[in-house]
């Protein structure tokens, strides 16, 4: 049997009767989010038909800003549950939508605020830093707040010597490794997606590509984040790639990055650290979840009362502070 192309291209799902393709649920998001005045952010690790209809791409907290920023009155975040509640904290008067709501982050849910509170008891003299991979209740009781491409700043820039740093473990060493002068207690926890990146895949991805640059998050193990070439935010392995001279790297963050790599820059060469470094959690969103969505049918609006707000954002408005 001979299938078609327009057939095997064919989205899944039945819209007003027809079938549709990519392309056609594309030109209708971009069509109805002009119309009724909605602004679609997706995270890096989104998957690139869903990046080509959003009006921003990047990194959690820079999404946030980007959404505070806009005069869209809905925005619509393509990523996870922490991510869509930084973005109502910074736009509490906008309407902000889940693209799908079973979208979340294991790590964020790792620790609760009842858990860090007892931790701040036992521990009254340290600055409580949480990565801002947490979920809007654990900041209602963290002194400040950071994202993987500012926390060595920020934490350079506190006062104090002495940082409990959570959730990530990981992050939290790479960190005590840039900055020394502080002495960190972390918690044991972490992402359980870069987790799954190991030492033994580095050395097989170094003898499979010799002479390429192994970039990595740090979220990696130790062990991984010490082998690499360059270590930062998913934003600066993207931005780092794009503009060194290097024609062959291998990718040590959500697989994702590396079809998008390719697409950015089809000169060069990129290859996954990992082939078992893929969030599912992000992977749950769908380009018709955005369809639906855009069309008021879909998604799951964040409902933040004020004061958990205030109490939340009170972490991220110092971190603003402090990396001035």
């Amino acid at each position: 049997m001979i299938t078609s192309c327009s057939r095997i291209a064919r989205a899944a799902g039945t819209v007003a009767g027809f079938d549709m393709i990519v392309r056609e649920i594309q030109e209708q998001i971009l069509r109805l989010k002009k119309e009724r005045n909605i602004c679609i952010l997706a995270h890096a690790y989104q998957r690139q038909d869903i990046w080509e209809v959003a009006d921003y791409v990047g990194d959690s907290f820079g999404l946030s800003k980007q959404a505070a920023q806009t005069d869209a009155q809905t925005v619509i975040m393509c990523g996870v549950r922490f991510m869509a509640e930084t973005v109502k904290m910074l736009s509490p008067r906008k309407k902000v939508l889940l693209a799908n709501p079973i979208a979340g982050c294991p790590m964020a849910d790792q620790m609760d605020a009842d858990l860090i509170g007892q931790m701040k008891k036992e521990l009254p003299d340290h600055t409580v830093v949480a990565y801002i991979n947490t979920t809007a209740e654990l900041k209602t009781v963290c002194d400040v707040c950071v994202t993987s491409s500012s926390a060595v700043k920020i934490i350079r820039n506190i006062p104090n010597e002495k940082i409990l740093f959570v959730p990530d473990c990981n992050l939290g060493d790479w960190i005590s490794k840039q900055v020394p002068e502080k002495k960190l207690e972390l918690v044991r926890g972490g992402c359980p997606t870069h987790l799954r990146i190991t030492k033994r895949e580095v050395e097989a991805a170094r003898r499979a590509h010799p002479g390429a640059k192994l970039l990595v998050h740090p979220e990696c193990h130790p062990s991984v984040v010490a082998e690499a070439d360059f270590v930062g935010s998913t934003t600066e392995i993207m931005d780092y790639a794009k503009r060194d001279g290097g024609s062959r790297f291998i990718i040590g963050t959500e697989n994702s990055i590396v079809e998008h790599l390719q697409f950015s820059c089809p000169e060069k060469t990129f290859v996954p650290l990992s082939k078992d470094c893929v969030c599912h959690n992000m992977a749950s969103t769908t380009l018709m979840d955005v369809y639906r969505c855009v069309n008021g049918i879909g998604g799951e609006e964040i409902v933040m009362s004020d004061e958990l707000i205030s109490s939340a954002r009170r972490c991220i408005d110092e971190m603003l502070r402090l990396g001035q």
